[in-house]
């Protein structure tokens, strides 16, 4: 767990929020209006395409809700495990605000069981495991967005940041929590950003898009058998998310991690690039990142330059204008160039933006609009 802020209270006791109701919920069959005639029915949970059937005492894919006396409670409420200030170009965000630090947050569990999980010794956890190896913190979304506001780092350095992140596990796990604190947010002129697997269902999605102002989709692979064998999930879901959040004017970049013998095909990647660019994703920024061994899949090699750099040229090829190349500095993947005249008008040596030429979103060279949110 990151921990930065010292005054930020962290709470000993039981985490378990139980006392919170989940939104999306359906009661099955044998329960009444309020979930207490029959207290063994079961509840289709309706935040996730996963649609999990939750019966009595038990829990969800995700590990943070779950049913008591037939209705559905979020145990991912106020209780984040990991908090800390981080570079935007960490989620990464490149096209929004760069250069800036935002303050970021997660709970435990996640919809997902990636083969790959860098942060598995949270995600692959629910929010009552912490309590034995793990501290975390008690935050109310109004603490939440007043530290963002002004947060005060364990060095003692003050970072200004005006910017939230659901980060590190998967937000849509604890969504009433991140919708209450984007709300929040919004009130107080604080900007949001979700980072995501992008597996949501569409209403969930839709009802909190009003309070969101970018975000990071992880799209995992572009093949249907693959998906589920990586990641428990499916492809649909995540394209369909990738389009709603477009229409509704969130600010999207999308990552694509390329594994060795698992998302490294070069017939993929030229279908998942050319899907992106058919569907009006071409100003989109599309991050491909390197694979180390993690979790899982100690045994795979990290993913060859030579595969990522003919990623690059396969997206670009298809159309896509900004192209990134992450977790391989020697490759200096990371720097914006302009579309039109190639010129670098974004700077970077890992996270740290040292060069912006970009006036009012133009290019400083020759004056080409560069899609993004530019401050």
């Amino acid at each position: 767990m990151q921990k930065e802020n010292q005054n930020i209270q962290e709470k000993p006791a039981n985490p378990d929020k139980t006392g919170h109701r989940a939104s999306f919920q359906e009661r099955l069959a044998g329960s009444d209006s309020e979930g207490s005639a029959l207290s063994a029915s079961p509840v289709r949970c309706l935040l996730c395409p996963h649609n999990c059937i939750i019966k009595e005492g038990k829990y969800g894919i995700c590990k943070t809700r779950v049913n008591k006396n037939g209705v559905l409670y979020t145990m991912a409420y106020g209780n984040p495990c990991s908090v800390s200030v981080d570079p935007i170009e960490k989620k990464p965000l490149f096209h929004f605000f760069p250069g800036t630090k935002i303050f970021s947050l997660a709970t435990a569990g996640c919809n997902f069981r990636c083969l790959n999980c860098q942060n598995w010794s949270i995600s692959q956890k629910a929010p009552s495991d912490l309590q034995y190896d793990l501290q975390y913190y008690d935050m109310t979304p109004q603490e939440v967005v007043a530290e963002a506001l002004h947060h005060k780092s364990s060095n003692k350095e003050l970072h200004i940041t005006r910017s939230i992140a659901f980060t590190y596990t998967e937000p849509t796990v604890f969504f009433e929590y991140m919708y209450d604190i984007a709300r929040e947010a919004h009130l107080q002129g604080v900007k949001t950003v979700m980072i995501s697997n992008g597996y949501i269902n569409r209403q969930p999605l839709l009802d909190l898009v009003p309070y969101l102002d970018a975000a990071n989709i992880d799209l995992k692979c572009f093949d249907n058998a693959i998906y589920p064998k990586l990641t428990g999930g499916s492809l649909q879901p995540v394209l369909d998310t990738l389009k709603t959040l477009k229409e509704r004017g969130v600010w999207l970049e999308i990552t694509n991690l390329i594994i060795h013998s698992l998302t490294d095909d070069p017939g993929m990647i030229k279908a998942m690039c050319e899907w992106l660019a058919d569907n009006g994703f071409a100003d989109t920024p599309l991050h491909f990142s390197r694979f180390f061994p993690t979790y899982k899949l100690p045994h795979l090699p990290p993913t060859s330059p030579e595969c990522l750099i003919n990623a690059k040229v396969i997206a670009e090829r298809a159309g896509l204008k900004y192209v990134y190349i992450g977790n391989l500095p020697s490759l200096h993947g990371e720097n914006t160039y302009c579309p039109k005249c190639g010129k670098t008008i974004v700077e970077r040596e890992g996270y740290l933006v040292t060069g912006i030429n970009i006036d009012a979103g133009l290019c400083g060279f020759c004056g080409e609009k560069v899609a993004g949110v530019w401050g």
